[in-house]
């Protein structure tokens, strides 16, 4: 499930709920993460920056931290590539990473609920989640 502008909560709902005050550049940050699940920062930037030409960098930048920090994105760090952003939060899917374009896709848990796996020794953790990422080459890219 790909959050799309019809899918994703309304802007000002999504920021109240989770704490944060309603800004013009937090809004458009979180729109453009509606338009374009995992983006990076940069893309996000790139994607607003004609719109509010005063915008910066930094501010994109604190949005998506405050965002993270407030569980309103989810962070991916695909080894290699610039962190990526989306909307599709706590229900602990994963991704498909292509190696030749880095496309990335969601795939819905593996086996089961959070958290989807279960390791060979817990160690004692109370498990929460677990985080995948398969990497191959997407359709595209192996037709090329």
């Amino acid at each position: 499930m790909t959050l799309s502008p019809q899918t994703a909560p309304p802007t000002a709902d999504a920021l109240r709920a989770a704490g944060l005050r309603v800004t013009e550049s937090r809004t458009a940050v979180y729109e453009a993460l509606a338009l374009a699940p995992h983006a990076s920062a940069d893309e996000v930037f790139a994607a607003i920056a004609e719109r509010m030409p005063r915008t910066s960098r930094q501010s994109v930048y604190n949005a998506l931290g405050d965002f993270a920090e407030a569980g309103i994105v989810r962070r991916i760090e695909p080894a290699g590539r610039p962190m990526l952003f989306e909307l599709r939060v706590a229900d602990n899917h994963h991704h498909l990473v292509c190696v030749s374009c880095g496309a990335v896709e969601d795939v819905d848990c593996v086996v089961g609920h959070a958290p989807c796996l279960a390791p060979s020794d817990s160690h004692g953790y109370a498990l929460q989640a677990a985080e995948v990422t398969f990497w191959g080459t997407c359709p595209a890219c192996a037709a090329a």
